[in-house]
């Protein structure tokens, strides 16, 4: 059960609050767990203390005046200026049947957010549940984002979102905690692609490099090295270019043979000696179960929560391990076929491996799809 020191949520008295959405959580959650995520997406999250008053006037008795019995008052978690959590407050078992949130909710955050709305949704996926919630119009700037926090929160912590003000009939969102697999390592160092192979293949032996099936091998012979009768220029890589070079003010034929040979001998040393790799990918196949992906990138911009650190100052580098269904359009259900969660169920230990196999070896910290930190001793 919730604390028997929060307040009561106020849902029958207080019209304004059944409008508002709600984060409702089980009673295993701390206040603190709340905060990090917050902080994770919002860098200017911090806790406010709000002083609540003695609901309702004195009491005039028999023997004199009484006050009512002091209420303990509910938190305030600022996520930025113009949104905010208030709670947690206790929720009954009454009080969530009344609400339709799930039987195991003790507790929860009323969110005061401004209320944004867009176009009506398009067909398609509903991955969060939000096209549902949301018929008349979706979510959008700061709603959007509280919105899609919201819902990585109930995720992440096993709680629902109860959405008001929908312009639909009421929606409870309860996003399945083993949905989101995903996890990324945000290292300060970048491994080279063999290296990561290597790595990789301890979990997965028959990963490989992700490479395009065919290389350039630079331009095709005699390129831009036409004579310059009008037959010669009017062939492809002829006339084009002569115009386009005589629109740089390269007039002279002279010239314009000097530019060309010079772009010629760079394009052939770029062919024999190519740029170092700045991003690029490990693919494993898993045959039915789909494939798993590593791809490795510079971040320049880190999670909320890792930015401002000494080793993040000038970027990270992400190495990202998706999982790909056989079915990529499942990715996008909120309640995807049994065969999709099967798989996943099997694939899920493999990510994890990954994850954490990467991560004994570039350092840095692993987070999941909603680039909430992860202790990788769970992983």
């Amino acid at each position: 059960m919730a604390s028997p020191t929060l307040p009561a949520l106020p849902w029958q008295t207080d019209a304004d609050l059944r409008r508002r959405h709600l984060l409702a959580l089980p009673a295993d959650v701390e206040p603190d767990e709340v905060e990090v995520l917050a902080a994770s997406r919002f860098g200017a999250a911090r806790w406010e203390q709000e002083t609540q008053p003695a609901r309702g006037r004195p009491l005039t008795a028999a023997f004199g005046i009484r006050l009512p019995a002091a209420v303990p008052a509910a938190t305030v978690l600022r996520l930025s200026r113009h949104t905010t959590l208030v709670g947690p407050y206790a929720v009954t078992a009454q009080d969530a049947a009344a609400l339709g949130l799930p039987g195991a909710t003790t507790q929860a955050y009323s969110v005061f957010c401004t209320r944004e709305r867009g176009e009506r949704p398009y067909p398609g996926g509903d991955r969060y549940g939000l096209k549902r919630a949301f018929p008349d119009g979706l979510p959008v700037r700061e709603e959007e984002r509280v919105m899609l926090w919201l819902v990585a929160c109930a995720r992440r912590l096993g709680g629902a979102v109860r959405v008001g003000e929908s312009g639909g009939p009421l929606a409870v969102l309860v996003p399945d905690m083993e949905s989101a697999i995903d996890l990324t390592v945000f290292a300060p160092g970048f491994v080279e692609p063999t290296e990561t192979l290597t790595l990789v293949q301890r979990v997965l032996p028959r990963a490989r490099l992700s490479a395009p099936e065919h290389s350039w091998t630079g331009p095709l012979p005699g390129a831009g090295r036409a004579p310059q009768d009008a037959t010669a220029w009017s062939e492809p890589g002829g006339r084009g270019l002569r115009v386009a070079l005589e629109q740089h003010g390269l007039r002279d034929p002279d010239e314009r043979r000097r530019v060309l040979a010079e772009s010629a001998a760079f394009d052939e040393m770029a062919a024999l000696d190519p740029p170092a790799a700045e991003s690029y990918g490990v693919v494993a196949d898993l045959g039915v179960d789909g494939i798993v992906v590593v791809e490795v990138a510079e971040e320049p911009e880190p999670p909320t929560i890792l930015r401002n650190l000494p080793w993040t100052e000038k970027g990270a580098v992400a190495y990202r391990v998706r999982w790909e269904p056989a079915s990529i359009e499942d990715l996008e259900l909120e309640r995807p076929p049994l065969e999709h969660r099967v798989a996943r169920t099997r694939v899920a230990p493999v990510v994890q491996a990954v994850a954490r196999t990467l991560h004994a070896a570039v350092g840095g910290e692993i987070a999941d799809e909603a680039d909430f930190l992860v202790d990788p001793a769970d992983v």
